[in-house]
């Protein structure tokens, strides 16, 4: 088991995603996105086998940085770490699965946000039908399987639906939206946009019918938001 008080470094990186995730928990509470205490933040250690998820069945008005947990890539609590005498999140296996099989993710988000866990409900994919879709997710949100909670089954169709897919957003079946990123912060961005074209792809097609976007002018767009626009990656929009 990993001594997380052999390494003075280790330890300065892991105060620093304790106090981000923590604060990034207040961001689901800010857009809508979660209710009582489902859902969950996590963010990986830079350059360590290790990542910071919050306790299981606690108020967010009560996450602080020092009761987030440390887990090693398997779910396990590091021990001798402030917070290691809680459980951890129920979802921290699936996310201990992305962290282990998606080495280019530094966070992962679930949510129940209403809109994305009603398409969920009906195992719909979300169509690629507006640019903001095009720009963040690079086509339609997919559906992954149903899984239940307790092991890693939720993150093995996570990684097995999002391999190979540019969306950074997964819908679980009968579940919700699982979204991932190059930080916690990017994986929370990605929550809250999955969350809005979610519900304005809903009342559009209550409206009416949709009209796609060609894959062309997908792809184009795409590129144009991950390359080019805005001023650098962490303020894009």
């Amino acid at each position: 088991m990993f001594d997380l008080n052999q390494v003075d470094d280790v330890e300065a990186a892991v105060a620093g995603v304790r106090a981000e995730v923590a604060a990034l928990h207040a961001e689901l509470v800010r857009y809508g996105l979660v209710m009582w205490t489902g859902g969950n933040v996590s963010g990986r250690v830079p350059g360590e086998d290790l990542f910071v998820i919050k306790p299981s069945g606690v108020s967010y008005d009560d996450l602080t940085p020092e009761n987030m947990i440390v887990c090693d890539l398997y779910g396990n609590t590091v021990p001798g770490t402030s917070g290691s005498d809680r459980s951890p999140s129920s979802d921290t296996a699936a996310h201990a699965y992305v962290y282990r099989n998606m080495p280019e993710v530094n966070g992962v988000v679930h949510t129940h946000s209403t809109y994305a866990v009603a398409w969920a409900a009906r195992g719909e994919e979300i169509p690629c039908v507006i640019t903001a879709m095009a720009d963040e997710f690079g086509g339609p949100v997919p559906v992954g399987p149903f899984a239940i909670i307790g092991d890693d089954s939720i993150g093995r169709g996570i990684v097995e639906t999002l391999a190979g897919h540019r969306s950074r957003a997964v819908l679980m079946r009968n579940h919700g939206p699982f979204t991932i990123g190059a930080s916690a912060k990017d994986a929370v961005k990605a929550a809250v946009m999955v969350e809005d074209v979610a519900r304005t792809v809903h009342l559009a097609r209550e409206a009416g019918l949709l009209v796609p976007i060609p894959q062309e002018a997908i792809d184009r767009l795409y590129y144009r938001y991950q390359n080019v626009y805005g001023q650098s990656e962490d303020d894009r929009r």
